[in-house]
């Protein structure tokens, strides 16, 4: 594979900063796109594949900065784009960025189905174009004993699905990855039943923290941190976060979740980060911060109990785990 650093690239290959400012603004001055995400994406197909081999990934412009953020030391760029699982691409946690540069997220639509008023099948930037984009600091907490601090870039996952009318029958929200072997040579190996799956209740996807993140760090997610669109739900385990999402479906029942469905005395439903339910083979009650030698105490939710306690008031956490 031949990666291109930034001395080895032609100036022919980057498109001029002006013309790239002058484009944007003709759009946002013929009203063809609100300000938002939709015009944060506007730039993109003018310049070379973003995705592609050795490109550069785009930053995005004028994006807010959230009140919801921690003020914790970010985890560096480089860890938090290497150290992934994504068995899509593989089970080591270097095998998604080895694997994952050929993938290209374009074209990429989004079905949106079941217990709503407006279902149907969103192109990418149809399905962001009401959103302003936010910059979240939020922690990531892994099953693993170890955790991240990073900038994700996005937008309220619950203002995404008011979008679509859930109906009173929508009980909870179901989320499926891609399943593509050709593009995600990881699927060819049956190690996961594919296509990966994830569920929230419904007042969980419409709490404020939670968010579908477009970017990292100011720019696009890169391919091994689940291009170009990603759940983000920072009071629950990583695996939660499901990756390069394909359909949205509002359901009655309790939807299938892929690690809860391979292994359900390991990977509850809810999977929400409690140092009191210890995993059947470690302890959940200390983690290692990518980058730091030594551990901490996990805290309840992640450090987000004071936001998330009381969606579960009431409920066994050890039962519902």
């Amino acid at each position: 594979m031949l990666i291109k650093k930034p001395e080895t690239i032609k100036p022919s290959e980057i498109t001029d900063q002006a013309i790239y400012l002058n484009r944007r603004q003709f759009i946002r001055d013929s009203g063809l796109l609100g300000i938002g995400v939709a015009s944060a994406l506007a730039g993109l197909p003018w310049v070379k594949n973003s995705w592609a081999e050795g490109a550069t990934r785009q930053p995005f412009p004028g994006r807010i900065q959230s009140p919801f953020s921690s003020a914790e030391k970010l985890t560096d760029f480089d860890d938090a784009s290497s150290y992934n699982n994504f068995y899509e691409f593989g089970t080591r946690k270097s095998d998604p960025k080895e694997h994952a540069q050929a993938f290209v997220p374009r074209p990429w639509s989004v079905v949106v189905d079941g217990a709503c008023e407006k279902p149907g099948t969103y192109d990418l930037e149809d399905f962001l174009r009401p959103h302003t984009l936010e910059e979240r600091i939020y922690r990531l907490r892994c099953v693993e004993a170890w955790s991240m601090v990073i900038p994700w870039v996005g937008f309220s996952l619950g203002d995404a699905l008011k979008r679509f009318q859930p109906t009173s029958r929508a009980k909870y929200v179901a989320f499926y990855t891609l399943h593509d072997p050709e593009r995600m040579p990881g699927q060819k190996r049956r190690v996961l039943e594919w296509p990966y799956r994830e569920g929230l209740r419904m007042d969980e996807a419409m709490h404020p923290l939670a968010m579908l993140a477009v970017g990292m760090y100011g720019a696009e997610l890169p391919n091994q941190n689940g291009a170009p669109l990603r759940l983000v739900v920072p009071w629950k385990y990583g695996f939660k976060s499901i990756k390069s999402i394909v359909r949205i479906s509002f359901t009655e029942e309790q939807p299938v979740c892929t690690w809860n469905q391979v292994q359900p005395s390991e990977y509850g439903f809810y999977s929400n980060v409690n140092p009191n339910v210890d995993h059947l083979r470690w302890s959940q009650k200390k983690e290692r911060r990518i980058g730091n030698w030594l551990k901490q105490e996990t805290l309840m939710f992640n450090g987000y109990a004071d936001q998330v306690a009381s969606l579960y008031s009431g409920m066994d956490l050890k039962k519902y785990f």
